[in-house]
């Protein structure tokens, strides 16, 4: 119960102290999220330096606590990572939130993604969860191999599922 206390905890700092809100420029690609379920909604920039490090993230959105939080959340473990890295990072957070609590996250991997892993036993709240990463992924793929590492494209690919790109 007490590490329950503490997650919520977190998601609320999160929520209530968002960390890189604010859409900020130069970005390598811009999109657009929508939780049509519910009304989320996010804005995500994503900007890659030339070795293909995740050298900003920022967003804009609004919807619950659990959207907001987790794309707050998402920025913190992305940012400063090379990209495949951060990659990894959000398949393993995606794992995580689409198991339905069979899979309990790795706090090493996803830090304080793993606050989350109590949403994943309730399927209504999943995308909410999910919105701000997959977006960042949608991001990703958008800048184009010209700007990243090469196999980014072909990591990223993997199903998104969640919130429609505009």
């Amino acid at each position: 119960m007490r590490m329950e206390q503490m997650y919520q905890e977190v998601i609320l700092d999160h929520y209530k102290h968002p960390h890189h809100r604010g859409l900020r420029e130069p970005y390598g690609a811009e999109v657009h999220h929508v939780n049509p379920t519910c009304g989320d909604e996010v804005t995500l920039r994503v900007r890659l330096d030339d070795n293909g490090d995740v050298a900003d993230v920022s967003y804009d959105g609004q919807g619950c606590s659990i959207s907001q939080a987790a794309t707050s959340i998402l920025t913190e473990q992305v940012i400063g990572l090379p990209v495949q890295q951060a990659l990894k990072v959000v398949d393993s957070y995606s794992e995580m939130i689409s198991s339905r609590g069979t899979v309990e996250g790795d706090e090493e991997v996803i830090g304080d993604g793993i606050a989350l892993a109590g949403v994943s036993k309730y399927p209504a709240r999943v995308k909410c969860a999910l919105l701000g990463w997959m977006a960042f992924k949608d991001a990703v793929i958008r800048i184009g191999p010209e700007n990243a590492v090469d196999g980014i494209r072909e990591e990223a690919k993997r199903p998104m599922g969640n919130g429609e790109a505009s």
